[in-house]
């Protein structure tokens, strides 16, 4: 299917504001295997008729890691880069892909005057599902492989906000056996990558977080570990490889294993 995915300076041109903003990310930019993920959820904003657009260009980082960092003044500078932007544009509904985005957006923007209903696409997947927009109606996602699926809670979507329910619901949608780690929910275990230390090096110590991980994932037994955050797909995919599980075990974002079970 062709895509098409507007973006928000063009609008403007046609002084048009459109029912939501895809706020992207950083990950969801840049990053290869992120970019999946970007395609995937454009795909079903597609395929159900949502009125989105991105910012393109117009998008700068929002600032989250260089805060969890400890350099306030980088943040505060990207965030009333963004704020501006965002204002300037009118916008009123974000959806973001990335929890790290969602939370600072959501949480923190409003101090610094951007007051916007912000939605991560697990819960915006679940609304549109719920209200009959969104159908899953293909086969397994793992194609001629009986998909079984265990999730992963990440910290921002979890205990940072309180989401659990959300995504759940989202894979029971699926043709597929839903397994649940030992840990899981307010007591989930990070992948390893949030507070920014997806971009520094390993504090010592005798095992990697996301190795620890990505262990309890594969004692599920599950064919398939989903996530909702670029952070956690990179760690989690990591982990699999590092258990040389690659071949048996794939790490999919939501959005994906809807795109697959529908086979668009």
């Amino acid at each position: 299917m062709s895509l098409n995915i507007p973006r928000m300076a063009d609008l403007a041109m046609e002084g048009r504001v459109p029912d939501v903003l895809f706020w992207v990310g950083c990950a969801g930019s840049y990053d290869a295997r992120a970019q999946k993920v970007t395609i995937a959820f454009c795909k079903i904003l597609n395929e159900v008729g949502i009125d989105f657009a991105i910012l393109g260009n117009d998008e700068a980082c929002t600032g989250d890691p260089a805060r969890r960092a400890g350099n306030e003044f980088v943040f505060q500078m990207m965030a009333a880069q963004n704020v501006e932007v965002l204002n300037g544009y009118q916008i009123k509904k974000i959806v973001a892909t990335c929890p790290h985005c969602f939370n600072v957006l959501k949480n923190e923007y409003p101090a610094l005057g951007g007051k916007y209903e912000v939605i991560h696409h697990s819960v915006f997947l679940q609304q549109l599902i719920d209200s009959g927009k969104l159908k899953v109606e293909g086969e397994s996602p793992r194609g001629d492989k009986a998909a079984s699926i265990t999730y992963h809670d990440s910290c921002y979507i979890g205990r940072g906000n309180g989401i659990y329910e959300a995504p759940r619901e989202v894979l029971n949608t699926l043709k597929a056996d839903i397994r649940e780690m030992n840990r899981i929910k307010s007591n989930g275990l990070c992948c390893g990558a949030g507070g920014a230390q997806m971009f520094k090096e390993d504090e010592p110590g005798d095992k990697r977080i996301n190795i620890e991980r990505s262990e309890e994932a594969l004692a599920t037994g599950a064919n398939t570990i989903a996530v909702n955050c670029p952070f956690c797909l990179t760690m989690m995919s990591d982990g699999v490889k590092a258990a040389e599980k690659q071949e048996e075990v794939m790490v999919y974002d939501l959005a994906e294993l809807i795109v697959q079970a529908n086979r668009w």
